[in-house]
């Protein structure tokens, strides 16, 4: 293959523009409908050179930025790209077959442990050009992607399913949650708690609320929670703290309402910390910034046996909840239901993608649903056992689709390297071809 060098010019800005987003990992799939990809911020550098390639129907693109994600595809239209795809043209070759060799993990391993630059690792042409990689003859080049394509749409078709139980066991755990700390738990749950299984409801007074059971209340976040902080950002070393070191906490460790510890940076051994703003078990941590709408606000209550030496940064509140009036596990449950994520949406200032923030001020005065302390303990109780079973199953899918995937791989690895039978009669350029040593092609 050789490489494609032109870059955009005159009217070629109107073709549909492909960055590196817009192709799925190890797929080779693009996963954006090509009419949205009419526009892109700008093509024009300060010095007027366009800053994207173009490409042609049939050639081969490949990332060159963090080749580890292995992202490659075959143009089904001419378009134009980021510079950070390699524009690869096919010269006496099936160009299906060239993406399953990009996509081939051997492939990709080696183009990775060539890459230069720590933060954007990036891979060089003239490297990857010089690769050796299988070349069977063109009518088993053929005969391999047909299979490919057969074999991989049949895995991606299983794998899209798992998927779809993930997305389903994610609605229902979230509907189960709401339902619970807004009605109350189930008559049977209820009747097993001892609480009153037959409950009446009343009007909460609050449109997006609705009905509440008769002998709850309604509350304003600051009268639930008298204390809120937010901590420190020092400029620290991006990698997460070792067990002796001092870490400062990331707004990620609160993402899916589950505190992560590893969501932090280290804090240079230069600075000393300042330990008012140690994280405990126990605390309530809310993000307050974060470049997703989805994920700001998200709130997660830090676990006995935690790791100390974690630090409160100032992209994180610390709620400091009244216990004599709220269970901390129910705050975090009803701040991470619908009820409070419809909240915390109202409010977040900035665009998407951007820095979004919500204010303490705004955070104080969310309203919340109040039951009795005993049936707050009630509801954590059977929340916590009913989503572990969901959650069992959603490692279980997991851990299928993570099966399917290697499944895929393996078949790639196989069918490019000529160790099995596509229904061809495989013949490579050598016998080093046979052995996984296939002959230099640029």
């Amino acid at each position: 293959m050789s490489l494609r060098r032109s870059r955009v010019d005159g009217n070629e800005h109107r073709r549909p523009y492909i960055g590196l987003e817009h192709i799925e990992s190890s797929t080779g799939r693009l996963v954006t409908d090509p009419s949205s990809m009419a526009q892109v911020a700008s093509l024009e550098t300060g010095e007027g050179e366009s800053t994207s390639n173009t490409f042609e129907q049939g050639d081969v693109l490949f990332g060159k930025l963090r080749p580890y994600l292995a992202k490659a595809w075959v143009a089904e239209f001419p378009g134009r790209c980021t510079t950070e795809l390699l524009v690869m043209q096919p010269v006496a070759a099936d160009a299906r077959f060239l993406r399953y060799v990009c996509l081939w993990r051997d492939f990709i391993d080696a183009v990775d442990a060539s890459t230069f630059g720590s933060k954007m690792p990036r891979a060089d042409w003239d490297l990857i050009g010089n690769m050796s990689v299988p070349v069977p003859n063109r009518p088993t080049q053929v005969a391999i992607a047909d299979h490919l394509d057969r074999e991989t749409g049949r895995l991606d078709a299983l794998v899209a399913g798992k998927e779809r139980v993930l997305g389903l066991l994610v609605e229902k755990r979230r509907a189960l949650i709401t339902r619970a700390v807004t009605r109350g738990l189930p008559a049977e749950a209820a009747a097993k708690a001892g609480l009153d299984s037959r409950v009446r409801l009343r009007d909460s007074g609050i449109s997006w609320l609705g009905e509440i059971p008769v002998h709850w209340r309604t509350e304003r976040l600051k009268f639930l929670v008298p204390g809120i902080e937010q901590g420190w950002s020092p400029e620290c070393h991006s990698v997460p703290a070792a067990d002796n070191e001092w870490g400062v906490l990331k707004a990620g460790c609160c993402n899916g309402g589950v505190f992560n510890p590893h969501e932090n940076k280290t804090l240079p051994s230069s600075l000393e910390p300042l330990v008012e703003f140690e994280v405990k078990p126990g605390d309530v941590l809310m993000s307050r910034a974060s470049g997703s709408t989805e994920l700001i606000g998200s709130v997660a209550l830090v676990p006995e046996r935690s790791r100390d030496q974690l630090l409160l940064s100032d992209k994180i509140y610390r709620l400091s909840p009244d216990d004599r009036r709220v269970d901390r596990s129910f705050l975090v449950l009803v701040l991470g239901s619908d009820v409070g994520r419809f909240q915390v949406k109202a409010v977040v200032s900035g665009a998407a993608g951007l820095a979004n923030n919500i204010a303490q001020t705004d955070i104080r005065e969310f309203s919340l649903p109040l039951p009795p302390a005993d049936e707050q303990h009630a509801i954590v109780s059977y929340i916590t056992a009913e989503t572990a079973k969901l959650d069992a199953t959603h490692a279980a899918t997991e851990r299928t689709i993570a099966l399917l995937k290697e499944r895929r791989a393996a078949l790639i690895a196989a069918a490019v390297t000529g160790q099995i039978d596509v229904g061809s009669r495989r013949h490579y350029t050598d016998d080093a071809a046979r052995q996984k040593e296939p002959e230099r092609r640029r």
